[in-house]
């Protein structure tokens, strides 16, 4: 083991590992480096090694299928997270997802992603924390070290540029030596050093030319080499091209199966002599030390089981982490609040049911929660808190009314709360193999995800069947996504019949589920229920990597004129106190897989914020996305809350916040333009094969400051409930002493942020951004109460990387080390100079 002083534990755990690498032989060494299935490595009778499972995240663990019989605790998105500014709320988080991973007989899970927020068109921008490399490296930390708390593995991903979705597969990032180290790598080489994290996971992409599960520099010799990681390294699923070039470059274990580029491949290519056993003998060696860590390597305890009295002040052991509990802290703790005026000499919120005791509450996202973002994050909860729900509960009967208002899911979308549904799989000769229910209508079964009794080359035909309760009067439509022969039947009336073949797409998961497709339209009045079915004849890739069924049963209800539900909803503004608008995107916005085309909320949300606004003086705006959008609304109204994607008690959150029974805890981890027009770095669209990082290091606030360009809410941004004056500081090059104190009238939290702004450099240095973020710290007080707090000051913080040197560089000389509440709003400052 390397890069970090070991314990008896870890010896022990060692000493196992070697003594099962030795009884194995050149086959069962590779077989274990190849997968199964979609989620398991092969059980290794020979020394007793049972299967480990692997299973997605970040925001919840899926388990090895999809399935409301085994639901999973939902999580706020990791944007919620970071915003939280907590890395010992992140290690909670892990801690919670380690509980989960265990009933699921989960080993390892496929989290955290700590890409950057390089553009905000990134179409998994909610999935990733922060535009700052620094950040993002504290929160990855913290919920690296809860995963591993329970004895629950981590792969830390995707290693590395994989900041965008489009050509993902095939996309050469071309990126400087310096950009590569101090912003993409940054985030991996900090939570490597500081939690030991048990994996990594290999992107898709390729980063100056090497593939990612090829790239012997970055695998091998700065992951490994460098920074002492001695855990195992996963490709991402269908990444491995090449026996040989994996092998070399450093990956160890090669997903999905049962087909891969290892196993019997690369005992092949050992024997003919084109890879050393040796490779094969390193690699099988991290995968048994990953099986001792989670503790099914026999003989030897997994590193979860040693004692521990506490983490973070709670108990480890012993009592189950509350799910609702904790999600709703998170929520609560990463809600932003962007704007809070006075009117009538009161700030809009919180809101005072007894000043205000009529409130509105306005959008489709209030009804139907947008909990989390789209793609392999996509989890089902057992329950759900919609901003409904929770605003029901909290206020007083008879004091909230509610108008839809505008509704952003235009287009056809996988079947949902309406519909009851159940998925029957059937052989060619008609015999039941299996029926098992859905949570959606969505079938989406990959490897080990087949209902048991279920043969995949038995399987012909699925048919999803159920009912479906119509919510509103009118004209419904239906359809489907994915391949295969279909017959769509809707109250007895078949709607489509025939075959949907795979298009040219260069992502194999868009080529093989499909686009959406309108199939059919049928009149049904509200409440009325009807009968409901999609048989599909199953469509099979030969010769496939995994095997493989997908396809879904999509729902467009009534589309009302828009214009009368805005005006609706503004009647019923006029007529309260207060109105509360939620906006949100939906799954055809934020979802892995695609990026963005621009920063505007779907539908005609931004009109239905407009004329509420002018109906009613006192609104207040909910934003439920992942990432950026835009607001041109913002100045309109009184106060606008980032709700993010909140989890499975956002609702319940939000009432608290909104009604002041919690502070909005949360502050910006990326900044928030106010158009896209306006962003400095937003290309996400390879040319020629190629996305060049022509930027550098100057991405998100450190682009924005080089451009001079204001955006709506500068990164750290976010308001609370009382007020802080900030009072002294002290630097050295060790630390930031800050006091501060509560100058308002009620308990608070804050989030006391330091940056490093260099004043002169040598001349020959190369360019720096005007700041950036070095530390920081979050600090409670009761009203009245003085806080101090010491933030620790890294050298990396005045470091640079050399490329002449190849090396780390620092940069001597005089620095402000300034004290802020954001990056707009500097409250303190002090003179530091930086000598060796």
């Amino acid at each position: 083991m390397t890069g970090a002083s070991t314990t008896p534990a870890d010896d022990a755990r060692e000493a196992s590992v070697e003594a099962a690498l030795a009884a194995l032989d050149l086959d069962a060494k590779t077989r274990l480096l190849a997968g199964q299935d979609q989620w398991s490595l092969p059980a290794l009778p020979e020394i007793g090694l049972p299967s480990l499972v692997m299973s997605d995240g970040p925001v919840g663990v899926r388990g090895v299928r999809w399935t409301p019989d085994d639901p999973s605790a939902a999580l706020p998105s990791p944007t919620a997270l970071a915003a939280s500014w907590d890395p010992a709320l992140a290690r909670r988080a892990g801690r919670l997802l380690a509980q989960e991973a265990r009933r699921k007989g989960v080993h390892v899970l496929l989290a955290p992603t700590v890409n950057l927020h390089r553009s905000p068109l990134g179409g998994r921008h909610f999935e990733a924390y922060s535009e700052d490399p620094y950040l993002t490296g504290e929160i990855g930390t913290g919920y690296v070290r809860g995963v591993q708390d329970g004895g629950v593995g981590t792969t830390v991903k995707h290693f590395v540029a994989n900041d965008a979705e489009t050509d993902r597969f095939t996309v050469d990032n071309v990126v400087s030596r310096r950009a590569l180290r101090e912003l993409y790598l940054a985030p991996f080489e900090a939570i490597v050093t500081n939690a030991r994290p048990w994996g990594v996971m290999a992107a898709y992409n390729t980063v100056n030319g090497s593939s990612m599960t090829e790239n012997r520099r970055l695998q091998l010799e700065v992951l490994r080499g460098e920074w002492g990681f001695d855990g195992a390294i996963v490709s991402d699923w269908l990444a491995a091209r090449s026996t040989v070039g994996a092998a070399l470059g450093g990956l160890d274990i090669a997903m999905p199966g049962p087909v891969t580029v290892y196993g019997e491949k690369l005992a092949a290519a050992v024997r003919a002599g084109e890879v050393e056993e040796s490779a094969v003998d390193a690699a099988a060696r991290n995968v048994l030390r990953l099986a001792a860590r989670v503790g099914i390597l026999p003989g030897v305890a997994g590193a979860g089981d040693e004692p521990r009295a506490s983490v973070d002040g709670e108990a480890v052991d012993g009592e189950a982490v509350d799910g609702d509990a904790v999600t709703r802290e998170i929520a609560r703790r990463s809600f932003v609040l962007l704007r809070n005026e006075a009117r009538d000499g009161h700030p809009a919120l919180p809101i005072d049911p007894a000043r205000t005791p009529k409130v509105a509450l306005i959008g489709a996202a209030a009804r139907d929660a947008r909990i989390l973002g789209g793609g392999s994050a996509t989890v089902f909860p057992a329950h759900v808190v919609a901003p409904l729900d929770g605003l029901s509960s909290a206020l007083p009967e008879g004091s909230l009314t509610y108008a839809v208002g505008a509704d952003p899911n235009t287009e056809l979308s996988v079947a949902g709360g309406d519909f009851e549904l159940a998925a029957t799989a059937r052989a060619a000769d008609g015999r039941v193999l299996a029926t098992v229910p859905l949570p959606d209508g969505r079938v989406q079964w990959v490897g080990s995800d087949l209902p048991d009794g279920v043969d995949y080359d038995e399987l012909a035909v699925v048919e999803v069947a159920g009912t479906f309760t119509a919510r509103d009067s009118g004209e419904h439509a239906f359809g489907t996504r994915g391949l295969g022969g279909f017959t769509l039947t809707v109250d007895g009336t078949v709607l489509y019949e025939g075959r949907q073949e795979p298009a040219e797409s260069s992502d194999p998961f868009e080529a093989f589920f499909g686009v959406p497709t309108e199939r059919g339209r049928v009149r049904l009045e509200s409440g009325s229920t009807v009968e409901v079915s999609l048989r599909v004849t199953v469509f099979k890739v030969t010769d496939a990597p995994m095997n493989a069924i997908g396809f879904s049963l999509l729902h467009l209800g009534p589309q009302r004129d828009p214009d009368e539900m805005i005006a609706e909803a503004a009647l019923t503004a006029a007529a309260a106190d207060t109105a509360v608008v939620v906006v949100a995107t939906t799954e055809r916005v934020e979802s892995e897989g695609f990026d963005r085309r621009d920063l505007r909320l779907p539908g005609r949300q931004d009109d239905l914020v407009r004329a509420v606004a002018a109906a009613n003086p006192h609104t207040l705006v909910v934003v439920n996305t992942g990432s950026p959008v835009e607001m041109d609304w913002r100045d309109d109204v009184a106060a606008v809350l980032l709700s993010w994607f909140p989890g499975q008690q956002g609702g319940a959150a939000l009432a608290d916040v909104l009604l002041g029974a919690e502070e909005p805890g949360g502050r910006l981890p990326t900044t928030w333009p106010a158009a896209l027009a306006d962003a400095p770095v937003v290309n996400t669209t390879p040319s020629e094969g190629q996305l060049r990082y022509e930027e550098g290091v100057f991405i998100g606030y450190r682009a924005w400051e080089k451009a001079g360009t204001a955006p709506a809410y500068a990164f750290g941004h976010g308001l609370g409930y009382t007020e802080w004056h900030y009072e002294t500081v002290d630097a050295s090059q060790a630390e930031a002493r800050v006091r501060l104190r509560n100058a308002g009238a009620r308990h608070g939290r804050e989030v006391v942020q330091l940056y490093v702004a260099p004043q002169d450099a040598p001349s020959d240095a190369p360019e720096r951004p005007a700041r950036w973020l070095a530390g920081f710290a979050t600090v409670e007080a009761a009203p009245g109460e003085t806080v101090e707090v010491a933030i620790p000051l890294r050298r990396r913080a005045f470091e640079i990387w050399d490329e002449t040197a190849d090396s780390w560089s620092l940069i001597e000389g005089r620095y402000e080390i300034q004290v802020a509440h954001s990056l707009a709003d500097v409250r303190l400052s002090a003179p530091l100079t930086v000598e060796r």
